[in-house]
């Protein structure tokens, strides 16, 4: 959508696209050796033929009857395609392929080149892919914010699989998302209004809402409250928990407010944020304009408006990476609210109550069917996906309900690639380890359970890559502040979520680190904090493995103050040297970190504060060999190791 889409003039400039048969994907979730994966959502339910062109053999078509393409009718113009399929005969290592989706209608069938050209690279009418279980190049990041006015790391993921089209052996073996790939609690005035406008555009389900001051979702459409959702949202008789924590956003002395004005409450609201960061055709299917604002909220909307279109630009390309490379994800806060789980007091507060309870629920329904589904069906087969589909198909309350408490139970949103190395991609949020010392201290980011199967996971392994949302190695002064917030009983001002803020869970994973049985190379993948970093990590006193990496990329589209960063960086250089003996101050004391040095900073600095995305290069051992953030306005960054 241009510019002019989003002005008040809008609809006298912009003609609304009619419904297209395809509104978002298809993404490229899994190939494995025997299953491939993708997600689409089409406006009506599709008559679709797999067809994949297999080197020294013949093309293969596979038609994508119910046993292969689970659909869902979301709304009255919206059905997501669930497609999984079993391969045989099974993929050749480093095997180049293409395909194509073919849409029967009317006895004509038409190809990807002709209902979505733009995914297509130049020259070619089909897409390419390569199947990859020996994993020598990694893609990764974290924090896609579409309000924040950077360029967007996948759009130039885009942009280097576009520059090796013609050697797509060099591209990524996959693209790892570690969380917030939407953001349900920082929504954009013109964001709001946008996917509204979608809601009522797909004729997405509505639903009612129980102990709030809106009946239902159908009132969002007459008034979307924009920059006032806190004065729907919930009270307690605990000092107005929710409204204070919850909804509003926080006013933070150290990092960026996370102001949830425009928070999102409905399942609709949710699905339609999912099309729109993912996809420029449903930006064609809508008109918005600015309501009537006063002069500082209007200036506001008007500065997110200029993001936002910056967004749109960027989303072809964004699509188009999203079909060439296999894409796996987990979720962080923001998928769902910010703080999730972060104490004890913040879950039972906001679980007692039917409309956060709801607001929560909704989230995981959309991560479910756009986010977590793809990563692992398997998990899903059964009980959920007979809720899910029963949810849908009768949008009704009690099954609404139902579905909403058997995801609050589950317990199986972890997974684990069966890659060389081996991939195991951690849940952070849903098996939290409550503080002993208050339900207002933070809680651990996993429990001893979930632990104590981890550790089992891991072992049998020679290499590894742990995909952890929150850095298991951050940056000692920030966790050093926010332990004082903790001490003042203020973590939720300042995100106060990191490995070492809950003493059992930070010893349980330090000693998995320093077991004999655990993998000679230990690389940990991690996202969240807005600003990215590299540590060499090894055990004080052993000169032999294991090795540790804690490699760190985000934001793909969000960064932290700038200024508030470099001096953090300076004062932790200081403080927290490796030969510093404050260190035996901490919890990793038993260990050395060692930062890498940012080939475009200064000597010295060691945080990069660049939008874009991670690259990670693999030698044969699983070791990483090379180390680069691809910024999204061209200009990369290599962390190199001082030997």
């Amino acid at each position: 959508m241009s510019k002019a889409a989003l002005e008040k003039s809008a609809p006298e400039k912009t003609v609304l696209h009619a419904l297209p048969d395809v509104i978002a994907g298809p993404m490229l979730r899994r190939l494995l050796p025997e299953r491939m994966t993708l997600w689409l959502v089409a406006s009506k339910a599709l008559t679709l033929t797999l067809v994949l062109e297999r080197s020294g053999q013949r093309s293969m078509r596979l038609r994508l009857d119910e046993s292969r393409c689970r659909q869902l009718r979301i709304g009255e113009h919206a059905v997501v395609h669930m497609i999984d399929i079993a391969i045989c005969p099974a993929f050749d290592e480093g095997e180049i392929l293409r395909y194509d989706l073919l849409i029967e209608d009317q006895e004509q069938c038409r190809g990807i080149a002709e209902w979505a050209p733009q995914l297509c690279h130049e020259g070619e009418s089909s897409l390419t892919i390569r199947h990859a279980m020996t994993l020598s190049s990694i893609a990764h990041g974290s924090c896609r914010r579409p309000h924040h006015d950077a360029p967007d790391g996948l759009a130039r993921l885009d942009r280097e699989l576009h520059a090796q089209r013609a050697t797509p052996e060099q591209w990524p073996c996959l693209l790892m998302m570690t969380g917030d790939q939407i953001y349900t609690d920082d929504v954009a005035g013109p964001m709001l209004l946008a996917i509204n406008a979608l809601v009522d555009r797909l004729g997405l389900y509505h639903e009612r809402f129980e102990s709030a001051e809106i009946s239902d979702s159908r009132t969002l459409l007459q008034d979307p409250w924009l920059y006032q959702r806190n004065r729907l949202l919930p009270a307690t008789s605990d000092n107005r928990l929710l409204q204070r924590y919850f909804f509003r956003g926080k006013q933070k002395p150290i990092f960026t407010a996370a102001g949830a004005d425009n928070h999102l409450i409905s399942l609709g609201e949710i699905l339609a944020m999912y099309l729109l960061v993912w996809s420029p055709v449903a930006w064609q299917l809508i008109n918005i304009e600015r309501p009537a604002l006063d002069d500082n909220a209007a200036a506001h909307f008007e500065e997110e408006r200029v993001a936002i279109d910056h967004f749109i630009e960027e989303l072809p390309a964004v699509r188009r990476v999203l079909a060439h490379l296999p894409t796996w994800m987990i979720f962080d806060d923001h998928d769902v609210t910010d703080d999730w789980n972060l104490t004890a007091q913040w879950e039972r507060t906001a679980l007692e109550h039917p409309f956060s309870r709801r607001i929560m629920g909704n989230a995981l329904i959309g991560y479910l069917i756009c986010q977590g589904w793809g990563n692992a069906p398997e998990h899903f087969d059964g009980s959920m996906m007979t809720l899910l589909s029963a949810c849908c198909l009768t949008p009704e309350e009690a099954q609404h309900h139902a579905l909403i408490e058997a995801l609050l139970r589950f317990e199986h949103w972890h997974y684990t690639l069966p890659t060389r190395p081996a991939m195991v991609v951690l849940d952070t949020r849903t098996r939290r380890w409550r503080s002993e010392h208050g339900l207002h201290k933070p809680s651990g980011l996993m429990d001893w359970e979930a632990l104590t199967e981890l550790q089992q996971e891991l072992m049998g392994h020679d290499a590894v890559i742990m995909v952890s949302a929150a850095p298991v190695f951050g940056v000692k002064l920030i966790e050093t502040v926010q332990r004082v917030f903790v001490w003042f009983n203020r973590p939720l001002l300042v995100d106060a979520e990191n490995w070492m803020s809950h003493r059992g869970a930070a010893y349980v994973m330090l000693n998995i680190f320093r077991h004999r049985h655990t993998p000679q190379n230990f690389t940990v993948l991690s996202g969240d904090v807005h600003y990215s970093f590299v540590y060499d990590v090894q055990l004080r006193g052993q000169h032999h493995r294991p090795r540790i990496w804690q490699i760190t990329s985000s934001g793909i589209r969000n960064e932290f103050p700038d200024t508030l960063l470099d001096i953090f960086d300076r004062i932790n250089r200081w403080v927290f040297a490796p030969w510093s003996p404050v260190n035996w101050l901490t919890k990793r004391r038993h260990m050395r970190i060692k930062p890498r040095q940012p080939d475009s900073r200064s000597p010295g600095e060691r945080l990069v504060n660049k939008a874009g995305i991670g690259l990670l290069r693999l030698d044969e051992q699983g070791r990483p060999r090379e180390i680069i953030q691809l910024g999204g306005d061209g200009h990369d960054v290599r962390f190199e190791r001082d030997d």
